[in-house]
């Protein structure tokens, strides 16, 4: 008796004397396959992407108040400093920055 396997890669799961013995009494083999996929919008492919989008932008906006509040912070002790070092002068050249009242 010579033996032969199933046709491809259908059906791989289908146990082999199953196909043999409709294979030789010409009985027919039902596959049934399951439909896995979502009836409804797959929201996982939307939401991934926003929320990626959302995090850089809320991490950019973090960055730019950062900046901001150093810059702002940066100034407040050049002037505190200059307030209280008086005139500064380099080569001759006097520059008094702030007057004191």
């Amino acid at each position: 008796m010579h033996r032969t396997d199933p046709p491809g890669h259908l059906a791989p799961h289908i146990p082999a004397d199953v196909y043999h013995r409709a294979q030789a009494t010409g009985q027919p083999v039902v596959i049934v396959i399951h439909d896995t996929t979502p009836a409804s919008f797959p929201w996982q492919k939307l939401l991934i992407p926003l929320a990626i989008a959302g995090a850089a932008t809320l991490g950019t906006w973090g960055v730019v108040a950062a900046l901001c509040w150093l810059m702002d912070v940066a100034a407040h002790t050049a002037t505190v400093i200059a307030g209280v070092a008086g005139p500064i002068g380099a080569g001759g050249i006097t520059l008094k920055l702030f007057a004191k009242k």
